[in-house]
């Protein structure tokens, strides 16, 4: 569900909601075709085949729109990496920035318009306003501070932003690369991640 925040009118009913879904969908897969600056607000209508009033009821313009489908990103993102850790079990800081890049890579590689919106902060129009990987880093100090028996305070949130920054543009270089992510390119990130997140973890 995207945040309340991103939206004109927050569904309340089932029906809304399954609607609200619909338009997402539909706003990904043409992100992945078409991309956004040919994205429109009637070509996600008639792909969710809803009315054109349906999007606009949620959203004012596609930027809104695109913004929700980033949040929605984050939500399932973290619901992800929350199952990686439930099913890990204790496997310490090691186990969870494995699950955290790994669920990102599988997202990267699998979610329609992940490639182009991810969380947000490729959006061509106003790029890195929002402040995504914040969001990011407040999301995983958020998740990871009871698995690793840590406090949440400013200094485990600053590593994780640091972290999340240094991932997302080695990431990105990764996919520039190579379409599905250059392999060497994720391994050399995971080894510099390990050692900065080791000196401060351990």
């Amino acid at each position: 569900m995207p945040h309340a925040t991103s939206l004109r009118r927050a569904p309340v009913q089932r029906r809304s909601a399954e609607r609200l879904a619909r338009i997402l969908d539909a706003c990904a897969d043409l992100l992945d075709e078409v991309g956004y600056d040919d994205l429109s607000t009637r070509a996600v209508a008639q792909r969710a085949a809803v009315p054109i009033g349906s999007v606009y009821r949620f959203f004012g313009n596609k930027r809104q729109m695109v913004d929700a489908l980033a949040q929605r990103n984050l939500e399932r993102y973290s619901e992800r990496v929350t199952q990686r850790l439930r099913e890990a079990g204790d496997g310490g800081w090691r186990e969870a920035m494995d699950a955290v890049l790994d669920e990102y890579l599988e997202m990267k590689r699998t979610a329609p318009g992940f490639s182009l919106v991810d969380f947000g902060n490729q959006i061509p129009v106003g790029a890195r306003h929002a402040e995504p990987n914040h969001r990011v880093a407040d999301r995983l100090t958020e998740l990871l501070s009871g698995y690793l028996d840590r406090e949440p305070d400013e200094e485990l949130r600053r590593v994780f932003l640091i972290a999340v920054e240094t991932a997302d543009t080695l990431v990105h270089l990764a996919f520039r690369v190579v379409p599905e992510g250059d392999r060497k390119i994720i391994e050399e990130m995971r080894e510099m991640l390990r050692a900065y997140l080791a000196r401060v973890l351990d």
